[in-house]
């Protein structure tokens, strides 16, 4: 288990404050996550100082020189787990921390990336007239879209294919920006949204999913979750609450089977926000969520 605590793909959530989402990990480990899953401590990651700083559209992705000293030193021991065998659950923070798992692993070869979100996270220059923090820009920016020093790290770009990119658990279309389904459907990014998942059944998408990420072109591929995926009447302890979210029991039989799979090399999760849930029911709805995804993984006698 390894701790990125990074907050910086998110702007204040409030004037003079900062987001709460750099406790998730110890949250999480006050519920006795590493235990119920046989987790070995990988240490933490200690993310640069947050910049609240005076940002203006225009200027770029937010706090991008701190993420572009971040993402390779997160890289750095995501990459060492990965190659020696062992299996990575790396707790955020939020969800630009995706640059790092990705940028370790595109070190290591072609891997994919199953993405749970309850948004697309696709922002970018092409489809918005100016780009703004990295959390609402992670798929773009791993697909190599956006500003060098976020997106060629090491001369990589880009960390992930487009077509080996599955978005999972969008919020349904009417919920997402203008005709952001239409250019992820022309560009080969699959992407399933909430209704989908109901129509077809969790098991159904994910064998479908497994089917482009357990591909034999790749290596393996990553599962990130970001907390937002579900529903906020389950969990609003997010920085980005929106009706028309998965439960858990759906979100349970979609991840399952893709964190079962041989080819599933590590597991990240993101978002959740401590600040946010005085009582920690949040805090251990995700533990028992990811527990009973994941399993025991104790090393193996």
């Amino acid at each position: 288990m390894i701790e990125a605590p990074s907050n910086l793909g998110l702007k204040p959530p409030v004037p003079g404050s900062v987001p709460g989402c750099a406790k998730l990990a110890g949250a999480l480990r006050e519920q006795g996550l590493p235990g119920r899953i046989g987790a070995l401590d990988g240490g933490v990651v200690v993310p640069p100082r947050y910049d609240r700083g005076d940002w203006k559209p225009g200027d770029g992705v937010f706090n991008a020189a701190q993420l572009a000293a971040y993402t390779p030193r997160l890289a750095d021991r995501i990459e060492r787990h990965v190659r020696v065998g062992d299996f990575p659950v790396v707790l955020g923070g939020d969800c630009s921390i995706v640059l790092g798992s990705a940028l370790a692993l595109r070190r290591l070869g072609r891997y994919g990336l199953a993405y749970f979100d309850g948004h697309d996270d696709f922002r970018h220059t092409g489809n918005a007239p100016h780009v703004g923090a990295a959390g609402g820009e992670d798929v773009a920016l791993v697909t190599g879209r956006g500003q060098a020093d976020l997106t060629d790290l090491e001369g990589l770009r880009p960390y992930v294919r487009d077509e080996d990119v599955h978005l999972l658990g969008l919020r349904d279309a009417e919920n997402e920006p203008e005709n952001v389904f239409d250019e992820l459907t022309s560009l080969g990014i699959a992407h399933t949204a909430v209704a989908v998942v109901r129509e077809k059944g969790p098991e159904a998408v994910a064998r479908e999913a497994l089917a482009r990420l357990a591909s034999q072109e790749l290596d393996g591929f990553w599962l990130h979750m970001d907390a937002d995926v579900l529903d906020p009447t389950v969990l609003p302890a997010v920085d980005s609450t929106e009706p028309g979210g998965l439960f858990p029991d759906e979100l349970r039989a979609l991840l399952r089977p893709l964190a079962d799979s041989p080819r599933c090399v590590g597991f990240q999760l993101t978002i959740y926000d401590p600040d946010r849930d005085p009582e920690a029911e949040g805090a251990r709805l995700l533990t028992d969520l990811v527990a009973d995804v994941l399993g025991d993984l104790s090393p193996v006698a």
